[in-house]
């Protein structure tokens, strides 16, 4: 049995019947060095021919084969560049961008991130659409792929995407209202920093005021993380909303954010 597993500690300890699957596209990773441990390479292979894209497959190999620094991240983002050009965004079950959606493996389910990212003349209400069901993920790594991918277009439109993913604050889904605040952090992780919102964070005020007092810790956290982030290039107006929020809410995660938010502000 492949599932449930708790995952190696090591690349070198991935049993050869696990890495087999991954490489296969039969499972999903459940940890990072699974998902280092397997080859994207090999998996094109197996994958694309059985969602229809056959005939992408040696243009995915070489796209990765012509990575300057090459890397589990950079394969990603080069086979999703091949497939935008191979594909149509449509997520119906029979097409190959629907078999992509909805694949077992969470490293296909990445590449259609990218393949959003890299699909031109699209307009970001097309891309935030395309991305809402990776955004959505119950797989924690496809979740971080997905803003990633859509973070490019949020830089480009950024008045425009913050006015569409005030509907991802408000929603139900924890994991749409954690990618609306993780997509705008000023910062961020892992990719290049929002400069329009280091320098005027409260364009973003629109997501962030409904998410002051979320219920779910993994929303909080990233709220606190945006604000920490805000405060390294705009403090007082950091501190401002801090006291806003603590005016307008008595409740704990308020106050788990605020601190957060403050953090740096608050260390020696």
């Amino acid at each position: 049995m492949l599932e449930p597993r708790k995952g190696a500690r090591r690349i070198s300890e991935v049993p050869p019947e696990v890495l087999a699957a991954l490489n296969r596209g039969k499972t999903a990773t459940v940890n990072l060095v699974e998902w280092l441990a397997l080859d994207q390479r090999v998996m094109v292979g197996h994958v694309l021919p059985a969602v229809g894209l056959k005939s992408a497959v040696t243009g995915a190999v070489a796209a990765c084969e012509a990575e300057k620094k090459p890397s589990a991240m950079q394969f990603l983002k080069a086979i999703g560049r091949h497939l935008a050009g191979e594909i149509e965004l449509k997520a119906t079950p029979r097409s190959p961008f629907g078999k992509l959606l909805r694949h077992p493996s969470d490293v296909v389910r990445s590449w259609a991130c990218f393949a959003v990212t890299y699909t031109g003349g699209l307009t970001i209400a097309q891309r935030i659409e395309a991305l809402e069901p990776l955004a959505a993920d119950p797989h924690f790594g496809v979740r971080e792929t997905a803003w990633m991918a859509l973070r490019p277009a949020v830089e480009a439109e950024l008045e425009s995407a913050i006015g569409l993913l005030e509907d991802w604050a408000l929603h139900a889904d924890a994991n749409l209202r954690r990618c609306a605040s993780e997509v705008t952090r000023p910062c961020g992780v892992w990719c290049s920093h929002l400069t329009r919102l280091k320098a005027e964070p409260q364009l973003a005020v629109p997501i962030l005021d409904p998410l002051k007092s979320d219920g779910s810790k993994y929303v909080r956290d990233s709220v606190g993380n945006w604000l920490n982030d805000a405060s390294k290039s705009q403090p007082a107006w950091v501190r401002r909303l801090a006291r806003r929020w603590q005016q307008e809410s008595k409740s704990p995660e308020t106050a788990y954010i605020v601190k957060k938010a403050l953090r740096t502000l608050r260390s020696p």
